[in-house]
């Protein structure tokens, strides 16, 4: 039954992709990768009566790897890539006039994209959170913006700085705000406000994403800038090591678990289910980035094929 659902899903949003938003045909550039794109709902959102707000959270990641793909796309074009953040800021179609093609289309679907998912939220729950999932789709492009600046000149950042704007770009932000509306529980002013200033239940989740993300990479490639916490940390600390600037970055993460942690164990005003799809969205780090030098998502992918395609037997 369960993996019914799943494969539904996953039919779902490959139709969405392919024919719904025309991505697939007019973005020569970038690739549609829907497992990809599940393995963050079939992760935090495990509950099997979910499998509609797992469809409209994997809508919200392919978006966020198009966004990045045209970041990556346009690379040092800084006045092109500032301009579409403009119009992003502006929560304005008409802004989109001038860009490029890529832009306008990514621009239609994100504005398409956060009115559906408000609509739903609205009609189910009775509030309208589309301020709040602007507000977070603008915080990813003006972090993006700024690890391409990084980029442009050749900037190394000081690490806290560094670690402060790539949390956004880790796509954490942008995923636990549409969870927590996506599943439309404990909706106060209260945890509403809470949720707009990326609180420590949010934020640690993005510190163990984005340091994890190049721990043990040498290669010290990562985000829009090409830069790691790391690779920060050891030109802040010209003395340090590689493996001193690697043990620190543990440290960080360790740290960011105990907040989570204190979080989850505290009283607090979120609901359980959302508390819960925090907790595992910091898990799926680990699975993601690994303690090597190779990403695991191709693992993690084949693992997901295996979740929803493989005959159980009982």
């Amino acid at each position: 039954m369960l993996q019914s659902f799943h494969r539904d899903e996953i039919i779902h949003i490959s139709k969405w992709w392919r024919n719904d938003i025309g991505f697939a045909t007019e973005m020569k550039f970038t690739t549609g990768q829907p497992l990809e794109w599940l393995s963050w709902p079939l992760t935090s959102l495990t509950n099997p009566s979910l499998s509609a707000q797992r469809v409209e959270l994997a809508k919200v990641l392919s978006l966020f790897h198009f966004i990045q793909d045209i970041f990556h796309f346009y690379g040092s074009n800084i006045d092109r890539l500032t301009h579409f953040v403009q119009a992003i800021n502006r929560w304005d179609i008409g802004a989109a006039n001038d860009l490029a093609e890529c832009m306008k289309m990514c621009l239609k679907v994100l504005y398409d994209i956060t009115d559906e998912i408000a609509y739903k939220t609205y009609r189910e729950y009775g509030y309208n959170p589309k301020r709040s999932l602007k507000k977070a789709w603008i915080k990813l492009c003006n972090a993006f913006l700024g690890e391409a600046k990084w980029a442009a000149v050749g900037q190394l950042p000081k690490a806290e700085y560094y670690l402060k704007i790539a949390n956004f770009t880790s796509a954490v932000n942008v995923v636990l705000v549409h969870i927590f509306f996506l599943l439309g529980e404990a909706l106060t002013m209260e945890t509403i406000n809470l949720v707009d200033d990326d609180p420590a239940v949010i934020s640690s989740v993005a510190s163990i994403f984005r340091l994890s993300h190049g721990l043990n990479n040498t290669k010290d490639e990562d985000g829009i800038s090409g830069f790691t916490y790391k690779k920060c940390y050891m030109r802040q600390y010209p003395l340090s090591s590689f493996q001193e600037a690697k043990k620190h970055s543990m440290e960080m993460i360790s740290d960011a678990w105990k907040e989570l942690n204190k979080q989850c164990l505290s009283p607090n005003p979120f609901s359980p289910s959302f508390i819960r799809a925090a907790l595992n969205c910091a898990r799926l780090a680990s699975l993601i980035y690994g303690f090597n030098d190779n990403h695991n998502l191709p693992r993690l992918q084949e693992n997901i094929k295996s979740l929803i395609f493989e005959r159980i037997a009982i």
